[in-house]
């Protein structure tokens, strides 16, 4: 009963105070929609100037969605003047890039454009050049024939330079065949591209979406959780509960379950608002997704409430965000695993943002099933006893003799 009375009195609070209600069910749902957009915004195609270069090229480079401006003549000063992402000559057999390179992921956007229009170029020429070597051949043969048919019988009788027979069975035929197979190799349209996951119209914000939500419930909830457990204790309501027979397991598992049902109602909002609104894709379970952010919830809970027995005042509770939140940020897939450098891969294991959000991904993204990502499930629960357990022993300090 004395359990109940607690968790009573944490959702009348929370419920009166409208701006932390806000903070925690309507920011997370107002961060995600601008970052949906920001994300799945229309992209700028890059402009080029290029001097020199073949029509061929030219033709490539526009198929490949490059703004072409082109210059007689022209020098690295036109990047500015005219402000240009990259100028592209060619002077003889030598292709010289510049690229104005302000924003790198403009300028690597460009390389790789300009790669692949350079690769379908050498492509068509390679092809082309067969097929003129193709049509000489038959040209040659012909030419043959010709000079062949004009000569006398009796010449043609005693000569062995050339063997007729040979000549005859020249099929010009099979020669044609082999073009109509080299346009058929250089055009690649006819081939069938498929997809382990996502497909051709897969978005960035597609990818990044399950990490963005378990951040967002994990972030919210943790300020939240220890913010109201930081008021109960400066307020002194903490002390006078502690000074009276009510057990700390009591009061620990009473505020558990009070900003618990919180955490709950905002993980179903943000999940629901996240796939019904913003139309995220869900490849798997929508109950694995809600376990998982379940799970994540209750370890922000209880790490919330544990860090909040050490600070003094809220100024000092959002001096743990540095400290505890961003540096999950860095471990949950939002920037490439693979690219930190070796020693950092051991911090991502004590961070509980790295399993919660690769979960996360596995099940929304690849389609992954409860049974391959109990891995992920029991290393956060494990998190979370740990954190409520040391949340027992943290309110020792508090405690009136």
């Amino acid at each position: 009963m004395r359990i109940f009375a607690l968790v009573k009195r944490i959702i009348q609070q929370m419920l009166r105070d409208k701006r932390t209600l806000a903070l925690l069910f309507i920011a997370p749902l107002f961060i995600l929609t601008l970052m949906y957009f920001l994300f799945n915004g229309e992209t700028t195609d890059p402009k080029l100037g290029v001097v020199n270069l073949d029509n061929q090229l030219i033709e490539e480079l526009e198929a490949v969605d490059i703004k072409l401006k082109k210059y007689d003549k022209a020098n690295a000063s036109l990047i500015k003047k005219d402000d240009l992402d990259g100028l592209l000559k060619k002077e003889g057999d030598v292709y010289d890039l510049t690229l104005e390179n302000s924003n790198p992921s403009i300028a690597n956007e460009l390389k790789i454009k300009i790669g692949q229009a350079a690769s379908s170029f050498i492509q068509n020429e390679l092809v082309d050049g067969q097929k003129d070597l193709i049509d000489s051949q038959v040209d040659l043969v012909d030419s043959i024939k010709k000079i062949l048919s004009s000569l006398p019988p009796e010449v043609l009788s005693n000569t062995n330079a050339i063997d007729l027979d040979k000549l005859d069975s020249f099929d010009s035929d099979k020669l044609e065949n082999a073009k109509s197979e080299l346009d058929e190799i250089n055009n690649n349209e006819d081939i069938e591209t498929t997809y382990v996951y996502g497909s051709k119209d897969t978005e960035l914000f597609d990818v990044l979406s399950p990490l963005l939500i378990g951040f967002f419930v994990f972030f919210f909830v943790f300020l939240i959780s220890g913010i109201g457990l930081l008021k109960e204790r400066t307020s002194g309501t903490l002390e006078r509960l502690l000074s009276t027979p009510i057990h700390r397991v009591e009061i620990v598992t009473a505020y558990l379950i009070g900003f618990g049902l919180f955490a709950i109602l905002q993980t179903v909002i943000v999940v629901f608002y996240s796939i019904n609104v913003l139309d995220i894709i869900i490849v798997g379970s929508i109950w694995n997704v809600l376990l998982i952010n379940l799970l994540l919830a209750l370890v922000a809970l209880s790490l919330g409430t544990l860090l909040s027995t050490f600070a003094a005042s809220e100024f000092q509770m959002v001096q743990f965000i540095p400290i505890a939140i961003v540096p999950q940020i860095f471990f949950s897939g939002i920037f490439p695993f693979e690219q930190m450098a070796e020693w950092l891969h051991n911090l991502a294991y004590i961070m509980p943002l790295y399993y919660g959000a690769d979960a996360l991904k596995s099940v929304m993204y690849k389609g992954a099933t409860l049974g391959e990502i109990k891995f992920n499930l029991a290393i956060l629960s494990i998190f979370a006893i740990s954190f409520i357990i040391l949340n027992i022993f943290a309110l020792r300090r508090y405690r009136k003799l």
